[in-house]
């Protein structure tokens, strides 16, 4: 297990400074609402906000119908409604890949069934419910896609279907395309040795696209494969990046989306495999350089990641286990770019029902700096959540005086937290030193002085105990 982190803030005169999370430390984690079966249930994916700040999620079992719905949820959970439900039929059944919105503020997904020949089509619909119908997904040109749709740079979009029947394919699934003009084309059939079932797509900051499939690649290893990571063109020219292998090295069954980092390259996640068989996070170059970055225990850190993850404000990334923790029904955790990671949160299942289990889909940051998510199971009916994850802010220093040989630092704070001022002479050492004993604060701000001579420059950080 990786050591402990703290919230850390850190500068000179020059204000250098930096955080991480220590785990516990001003957690507060809400459900803001359990799906009865009426209003929805099984939430798989991630949620999307709008422009309102309200929250727009599809679940794929309950609602009207019981074929599925999508949702608006307020940030403060006293706002819900079912926008639309989904009948089995001509307007598709099944909503499991979630939401896009995109730049018109229309929202954009799939459904993994219905339509004319019941594999699933392509929609949208507006914050007031307005739906219609973009696309039909015939089987040929792929079927039953799992994962949120991509935009293209052209307008167009993109999407994976888990699936696909002859004459188009020997169903290992497809990448289609939707064009502006309803255009509908399938730029890639995967054949197995290319990969098999697709379980990811976005589009990265190049241009191209990326995703992964969840089997296929290597398949000369008791005739299956354990999933690729690839690149697509919008020429249509595709390369596999990555085939895993299934082991310690690397994992394997990447179900999960990527995300691209402010680094420019791609993070996500492997479902098994990994040092301990219970998965692992993964950096992945666009060039297709491979680093394994955690291999999850089973144990405090939960087990099995399914949903992609993503990165916060504060750099680090952000994801969730479906399975295992201190309750064996999944985890919330903070991994940072290099792979040290913090488990968050462990969820109850039934031993606290409303706090949820097994979490499928990805988290995302709300403008109001939480987290929010989603649950497949557990809540009050057993039939999923949706919940809030609000994290410490980190402290920041506002200002830095001297007056005489006296230098006075202020920083922001959190009432009753408590912190500690520590300075170095030396940042590549590791030995801070404390300046008299740690405070807690009382107000929004906190101040501390130190006596300053003629010795070497110090650097200054506050550690929230």
């Amino acid at each position: 297990m990786k050591p402990s982190q703290k919230f850390v803030l850190s500068l000179c005169v020059a204000a250098l400074w930096s955080f991480a999370l220590r785990s516990g430390a001003g957690i507060t984690f809400t459900t803001l609402i359990s799906f009865n079966g009426a209003n929805g249930a099984n939430p798989a994916s991630n949620l999307v906000q709008g422009p309102n700040g309200n929250f727009f999620g599809t679940v794929p079992n309950g609602g009207a119908d019981t074929n599925g719905a999508i949702f608006e949820i307020s940030a403060d959970g006293s706002f819900f409604t079912n926008l639309y439900n989904f009948t089995g039929g001509a307007n598709g059944a099944g909503p499991v890949g979630g939401l896009i919105r995109g730049s018109n503020g229309v929202f954009y997904g799939t459904t993994f069934g219905g339509g004319a020949s019941n594999w699933g089509t392509i929609f949208q619909i507006s914050t007031n419910g307005a739906f219609a119908q973009l696309g039909l997904l015939s089987g040929t040109n792929g079927a039953n896609p799992i994962v949120a749709l991509a935009p293209g740079a052209d307008g167009s979009l993109y999407g994976a279907a888990q699936t696909n029947v002859a004459p188009g394919g020997a169903g290992y699934g497809a990448i289609f395309k939707l064009s502006a003009s309803g255009a509908l084309t399938t730029p890639v059939l995967f054949a197995d040795t290319n990969g098999a079932n697709p379980s990811a797509l976005i589009m990265g900051n190049d241009g191209n696209f990326y995703g992964t499939t969840a089997w296929g690649g290597n398949i000369s290893q008791f005739k299956i494969g354990f999933g690729t990571v690839f690149r697509l063109t919008p020429e249509g020219t595709f390369t596999n990046l990555h085939v895993f292998g299934g082991g310690a090295a690397d994992g394997g069954l990447p179900y999960a989306n990527l995300v691209q980092g402010s680094d420019g390259n791609f993070y996500g996640c492997a479902f098994n495999g990994g040092a301990y068989g219970g998965g692992d996070a993964f950096r992945i170059t666009p060039q297709g350089q491979f680093t394994n970055l955690y291999s999850f225990t089973g144990g405090s850190d939960g087990a099995f990641p399914y949903s992609a993850l993503v990165q916060g404000s504060d750099g680090n990334f952000y994801g969730t286990t479906y399975s295992y923790g201190n309750f064996d029904y999944g985890t919330i955790f903070q991994i940072t770019p290099n792979g040290n990671l913090t488990p968050l949160i462990s969820f109850t299942g039934t031993n606290g029902a409303a706090l949820g289990a097994n979490p499928s889909g990805s988290l995302v940051q709300g403008t109001d700096g939480n987290f929010y998510g989603t649950t497949y199971d557990g809540g009050i009916y057993n039939n999923g959540t949706v919940f809030r994850l609000s994290l410490p802010l980190p402290p920041v220093f506002s200002s830095i005086t001297q007056t005489g040989g006296t230098l006075t630092l202020v920083w922001s704070a959190v009432a009753g937290q408590t912190y500690q001022l520590q300075y170095s002479t030396n940042l590549v050492q590791t030995n801070w030193i404390d300046l008299d004993g740690a405070i807690t604060a009382t107000n929004g701000a906190m101040a501390a002085s130190d006596s300053v001579g003629s010795g070497p420059q110090r650097f200054y950080r506050v550690v929230l105990q």
